[in-house]
């Protein structure tokens, strides 16, 4: 079976949201060691609510294509929506059955935005207290 379906390709060499912000509030970046992996995310957020996102970044179509649809499916919603995703609603984004390895690869984009969201609401928390 191909995993590289034809939308996982478009986004690949189409990606939505590619690019940077300058003046971002959360500006966070990961990478899969095993296949060498990078995403990079920005975010401008207003009220606690995703305002702007993109990401840059290099690596195998899955783990750039993922992120990609990360970012249109996350811009607009609100901090603490992002804290309950899961690794399912990246896969039915995808849409194909992977292996382990894969895996790390497609929810690379959703590590590196968790770990922005968590840190950026956490420094919020600090301020306030």
């Amino acid at each position: 079976m191909d995993i590289y379906t034809e939308t996982i390709l478009d986004y690949y060499r189409h990606p939505r949201n590619h690019g940077t912000i300058k003046d971002a509030d959360i500006v966070v970046r990961d990478s899969n060691p095993v296949c060498g992996d990078v995403v990079e995310i920005y975010i401008k957020v207003d009220e606690k609510k995703i305002k702007d996102i993109k990401f840059s970044g290099h690596g195998c179509a899955i783990s750039q294509a993922s992120t990609s649809m990360l970012t249109e499916m996350v811009d607009g919603k609100n901090l603490n929506e992002i804290k309950n995703m899961n690794k399912d609603q990246i896969l039915q984004l995808l849409g194909i059955d992977l292996s382990p390895v894969r895996l790390k690869c497609a929810l690379l984009g959703l590590k590196v935005l968790k770990i922005g969201v968590y840190n950026y609401l956490g420094q919020r928390m600090e301020e306030e207290i």
